[in-house]
């Protein structure tokens, strides 16, 4: 035990000394405070509201030009008068090309004869935009539902905006979402990414440990005097500690920013709240995440002679983890659906995907409890497995390891 907290107290002193450790630890919640106060001036400078104000700055209003069209179907008799100055009108398609090749519309629409029967209406713009180039279809929308509607405004609005729904949830614990507030969409993108960043960085420290360790020649050095399962068992609690020090600053750092600045981020917080919860489930998922690929890190770094050959089966080590990433809108906009279920239930994607869920929605308790279980049970056998292969024939070969032979090995066949 004496040796193994040497072990441990060498390695959390190393960790924790080095000054990016401390930048990391300091600037990125540091950066989410200027951010808040730089977007709460700008919004008082503007006077929009703080969910406005996102929205608008992801996806600013796209400019509005004049548009032609040319009715064949003869259905439009008049031109709203809000919309008078985005449209106008051509008697033939000529005559819109003069209007479009001079530069007087930015494009034009042709509205079929038989629009009635078909809804057809041809759009026609000089550049190729499929997807940008839509942004003021909302105007031919209102021409034709006006028209259509025979000039009743009342009517026309309805038919412009036929539901006006609101949500009420049964569970009374469920966390508040607005989905018109982007920030229903952004925390779980950023709890994320939060996750597999620190989990992926602080299982790669222990990788770059050993292995260093073992090219300086230091590995042959503490071999003589330390056992290999108590350095493995030191370094993973030790760099286990570091890692969960940033989970709690970073992931606490961001509830105080939602939930108690008066501006900016704070305000739009309101229409978007988190658990407290989430940060237990956090340290807990983050603990045993942190464990399984830890684990599976050292094991890479007793097997292999040196980085340049980890980095092929860290690829291969990884790739769960990025498998949340990859459906993180799945993950977000149908959290309840079966993949979304699956991918949090599953050992080796739920510490990133449990927590992306938590996020987005109120996962039911059993659900959290399955995967976590499933979690702490993965944790254990790859810490048993791994501590097989950490010793002193593995951790001083200098034999190369493909990703087969390293999954023979940690299943105890290699």
């Amino acid at each position: 035990m004496r040796r193994t907290f040497l072990v441990f107290r060498n390695e959390f002193i190393s960790v924790v000394s080095r000054r990016s450790f401390w930048i990391t630890l300091i600037l990125l919640p540091l950066l989410g405070f200027v951010i808040m106060l730089v977007i709460g001036g700008l919004q008082k400078s503007s006077g929009t509201a703080a969910g406005s104000f996102l929205n608008n700055l992801m996806t600013p209003p796209a400019k509005q030009t004049l548009e032609g069209f040319v009715d064949s179907s003869g259905l439009v008799t008049q031109i709203p008068q809000d919309y008078s100055q985005r449209l106008t009108r051509f008697t033939t398609e000529s005559q819109a090309q003069q209007a479009l090749a001079a530069g007087d519309i930015s494009a034009y629409y042709l509205i079929d004869k038989n629009y009635l029967e078909n809804g057809k209406i041809i759009y026609v713009r000089p550049d190729f935009n499929p997807l940008g180039g839509m942004t003021q279809s909302g105007a031919i929308d209102a021409l034709m539902a006006y028209n259509l509607t025979g000039g009743n405004i009342n009517l026309y609005e309805r038919v412009q905006d036929p539901l006006n729904t609101s949500t009420q949830t049964i569970d009374s614990t469920a966390p508040e979402r607005d989905q018109s507030n982007p920030l229903t969409y952004i925390l779980p993108y950023i709890v994320t990414f939060l996750f597999y960043i620190v989990i992926l960085t602080s299982a790669s420290l222990l990788l770059n440990s050993i292995t260093g360790e073992k090219q300086n020649r230091m590995m042959e050095v503490l071999i003589t005097s330390v056992n290999p399962r108590e350095m493995l068992t030191g370094k993973i609690v030790a760099l286990g500690i570091a890692g969960l020090l940033q989970t709690i600053i970073w992931s606490g750092s961001g509830l105080l920013l939602l939930r108690f600045s008066s501006g900016g981020l704070g305000a739009a917080g309101g229409a978007f709240q988190l658990p407290a919860s989430i940060l237990l489930w956090g340290i807990l998922f983050f603990l045993a995440g942190y464990a399984m690929y830890a684990s599976l890190m050292a094991g890479i770094g007793a097997l292999v002679p040196n980085m340049r050959e980890a980095s092929h089966l860290t690829t291969v080590v990884i790739i769960p983890l990025i498998i949340p990433l990859m459906f993180i809108s799945t993950l977000i906009q149908t959290p309840d659906s079966s993949l979304s279920l699956v991918l949090s239930l599953f050992p080796l994607t739920s510490p990133v995907a449990m927590m992306t869920r938590l996020a987005a929605t109120n996962v039911p308790l059993w659900q959290i409890g399955v995967a976590l279980v499933l979690l702490i049970l993965m944790a254990l056998y790859l810490i048993r497995a791994s501590a097989n292969l950490f010793h002193a024939q593995n951790l001083l070969s200098g034999r190369s390891m493909n990703a087969k032979g390293f999954i023979l090995a940690l299943l105890g066949r290699g």
